[in-house]
């Protein structure tokens, strides 16, 4: 067998790996060019990868092959469902991989700790700090990232409820367990070789699977955007541990860089919502909502004939989509929709919540895969700024973020988040099922304006009927 790769070689190799990465992440940040810097990206993960297992004495074929086979059922598997995932499920498939990104941190960890039971000599000094300090790190957050994902999981995919569970002594309770994880890790840190730090790093596993249910089950369905950026921010920050474990370069420059944009988004979330991360956390939103039996008036019904006149005299459009597009998978009609309003000579625009649908960008992504031009994608603030002299409000499936609650009823539990304002529309068309609340269970007045039509019905069968009284002129 051949000897491993120079180290020169490969710290280049990692260079070029992280540039890819940052260069990658940067272009993520813009639709037109998201596709190619999420390629360069993965390039980037591909050189790291290879990299790393030439830098291996390639002195054992039974592990090689091991590996070549955990490298192949991953990438059949990812592929796969990938392809195969629906978008209404994409926030699931995101919560799952970052669980699974926890848990390979975690395993990491607890696998280097295992060897240095092994191989590590006496005195406990010839262990480094760092190193015992990088285990803990990824053990803790790793286990609280898998089972807090899996938790997000259940709630997004509706396996569990999804309003927040809570009970008295929360957080003395949440509290306690992260006491009692420090001190499993100083026990361990300070005793690696006997007998009793293996006990104390068993039950920190434990705990940490335990902390990540407690610290998501209080957090309600509403919440999940900003839920799924902070588990990715904290698989980020569970890989950079893992890499400071066996001294990988590459893995700690790409969990940092997950870490620091999970946080930075999550932030964004937040503001979005007009709250703070602890309210999200510890609020508990949506445990009291109830259904619509907080709003009165009646709601006025249209049918797709009746809409199509008010759109065909429409001189500027607004859509607003929202998780029931994703539902009814209604993109590509919206834009054909928005296509034939714009040879009508109407002005187009997207309102895009920040916080809407079930993860962040969840909306972005639906209009790009429809081919939408991003330079209809109007920020909240612009399209808040423009609504009063908008003629139609189309809101497709979206609810708590169009809801005047907010704006209006200081008693709502989302009072004082930035909504999109369509009720100040001229006219305000909404796209539901039914009368129901949203995902937060918030009751929502818009449904009862004097400016707004219902269009009951399957939003994609909605908007494919104005589709063909359009073509039908």
């Amino acid at each position: 067998m051949s000897g491993p790769l120079d180290p020169t070689i490969a710290n280049f190799g990692y260079i070029v790996a992280s540039a890819l990465f940052i260069i990658g992440l940067k272009m993520l940040s813009r639709q037109t060019s998201a596709r190619l810097g999420n390629k360069l990206s993965s390039l980037g993960m591909f050189i790291a990868v290879v990299m790393a297992l030439l830098s291996q004495p390639i002195d054992d074929a039974t592990r090689m092959i091991i590996i070549g086979v955990g490298l192949v059922l991953g990438t059949v598997i990812g592929a796969v469902a990938a392809m195969r995932v629906a978008m209404t499920s994409m926030p699931e498939m995101v919560a799952v991989f970052n669980g699974f990104g926890g848990l390979a941190s975690l395993l990491v960890g607890w696998v280097e700790f295992e060897r240095g039971r092994v191989v590590w000599g006496l005195p406990d000094e010839s262990v480094g700090l760092v190193t015992l300090i990088a285990i803990f790190l990824a053990v803790l957050i790793g286990g609280v990232t898998f089972t807090g994902s899996m938790i997000a999981y259940a709630k997004l995919a509706q396996k569990i409820s999804g309003r927040p569970v809570l009970f008295g002594g929360q957080r003395t309770l949440n509290a306690a367990i992260l006491l009692l994880a420090i001190v499993c890790g100083v026990l361990f840190i300070t005793g690696v070789l006997s007998p009793q730090a293996y006990i104390a790093f068993l039950i920190l596993i434990g705990i940490s699977l335990l902390f990540g249910v407690m610290l998501t089950i209080p957090i309600g369905g509403a919440d999940m955007p900003v839920v799924i950026s902070l588990l990715n921010s904290y698989s980020g920050l569970a890989a950079c541990a893992a890499g400071f474990v066996i001294g990988n370069t590459v893995l700690v420059v790409a969990g940092s860089l997950v870490g620091a944009s999970g946080i930075i988004l999550t932030t964004i979330m937040c503001k979005a919502m007009n709250r703070s991360l602890q309210n999200v956390l510890f609020g508990g939103f949506g445990a009291a909502a109830g259904g619509m039996a907080g709003v009165e008036g009646e709601a006025r019904p249209i049918d797709a004939e009746s809409a199509y006149y008010v759109l065909e005299a429409a001189r500027s459009v607004v859509f607003v989509p929202g998780y029931g597009m994703a539902v009814a998978q209604a993109q590509h009609a919206v834009r054909e929709l928005a296509d034939l309003l714009e040879a009508n000579g109407t002005e187009v625009a997207f309102g895009v919540h920040p916080v809407a649908g079930r993860m962040p960008g969840h909306m972005n992504v639906l209009l790009a895969e429809a081919n939408i031009p991003y330079e209809q994608l109007r920020e909240m603030d612009d399209v808040n700024a423009q609504m009063p002299n908008t003629d139609v409000a189309i809101v497709i499936g979206a609810n708590d973020v169009v809801n005047p609650a907010a704006r209006e009823d200081e008693g709502s539990p989302i009072y004082g988040m930035p909504i999109i304002n369509v009720d100040q529309a001229r006219t305000t068309i909404v796209l539901k099922r039914s009368m129901a609340s949203g995902f937060a269970g918030i009751d929502n007045p818009l449904f009862y304006k004097e400016n707004t039509r219902m269009l009951f019905g399957d939003a994609k069968a909605s908007i494919e009927a104005l589709v063909g009284q359009m073509k039908d002129v």
